[in-house]
């Protein structure tokens, strides 16, 4: 198969418009679990990024230990605690019978420790079982999930290495090949592949999108928890998983362009955050 690099007027598409006559909640809800002891900043940029999105409501589950600074950052994240300092099948049974019964999308896996895989594996289950679209990153990447996501609306956004643990395979550095090995594990578990590098490479095993970034200030630590986020915010709209994956991918590299020109090579990636809707006006929609 062809694989197309994404424009503005692919990503358009990708888009839904929003009813001028919507009500709170309308326009999307958003779970975002992750965060330890060490990583506290991972959820707190996905979950700014997923409401800078355009989503309107996001539940944000942190270990308690973090839930202060979380709390601290925005008065606008809607933070549960995990009662654990890690991910355990007790913490998750509590947290699934916290959670509102109109969640759209989540995802997982951003800084979060895990202590249990079969934790993990029950949450993703619990959701999946409740017909919410997901997105699973960093920690959240690992093989023993795979059977679980086979032909739902999943996304995985895992660098090469996260790839390799989750697959068994490193993708190639030719890009010829790379595209190859991401349309491959996509097509056979039936889930969208975003792998994250130079190039993303973002698959459905049917259809592919490429978008090459040229964006070296990007290197810094967290863009891929902002792109996490954009990717569950756009999945709460559009249940399409490799439209919103592109368009989260598309629009973290609009990002990333408008703040290296601003700051050239000194942006964190709470800079990225701020300029999301500078980045999404041009798709605005109101119907």
């Amino acid at each position: 198969m062809t694989a197309k690099p994404l424009t503005t007027s692919i990503v358009k598409k990708f888009i839904p418009a929003r009813k001028s006559k919507s009500r709170k909640g309308d326009n999307g809800v958003v779970l975002i679990v992750g965060g330890s002891y060490i990583y506290h900043g991972a959820p707190i940029l996905s979950s700014v990024a997923a409401l800078r999105s355009g989503t309107d409501l996001v539940y944000t589950c942190v270990p308690k230990i973090n839930v202060s600074a979380t709390r601290s950052v925005s008065p606008n994240l809607i933070v549960i605690p995990l009662v654990d300092q890690k991910l355990t099948r007790g913490a998750v049974n509590k947290l699934i019978g916290a959670l509102p019964h109109n969640l759209d999308s989540a995802t997982i896996g951003m800084g979060l420790a895990i202590q249990e895989k079969n934790a993990l594996l029950h949450l993703v289950k619990s959701l999946l079982d409740r017909d919410v679209r997901l997105s699973l990153d960093a920690s959240a990447l690992i093989p023993e999930v795979l059977p679980l996501l086979k032909d739902k609306n999943v996304v995985v956004t895992p660098h090469a290495g996260e790839f390799k643990r989750l697959f068994g395979e490193s993708p190639p550095n030719s890009k010829k090949e790379r595209i190859k090995s991401v349309e491959k594990f996509a097509k056979k578990f039936g889930i969208t592949v975003l792998l994250k590098g130079a190039t993303d490479v973002i698959s459905n095993g049917k259809t592919t999108f490429l978008y090459e970034k040229k964006i070296p200030a990007m290197t810094v630590g967290g863009t891929g928890d902002v792109l996490s986020g954009l990717v569950a915010g756009l999945l709460s709209k559009n249940r399409n998983t490799l439209e919103s994956a592109s368009a989260a991918t598309f629009i973290n590299g609009l990002v990333g362009k408008i703040v290296q020109k601003k700051l050239g090579l000194h942006m964190t990636s709470m800079d990225l955050l701020d300029e999301i809707p500078l980045a999404m006006k041009p798709f605005d929609k109101i119907v």
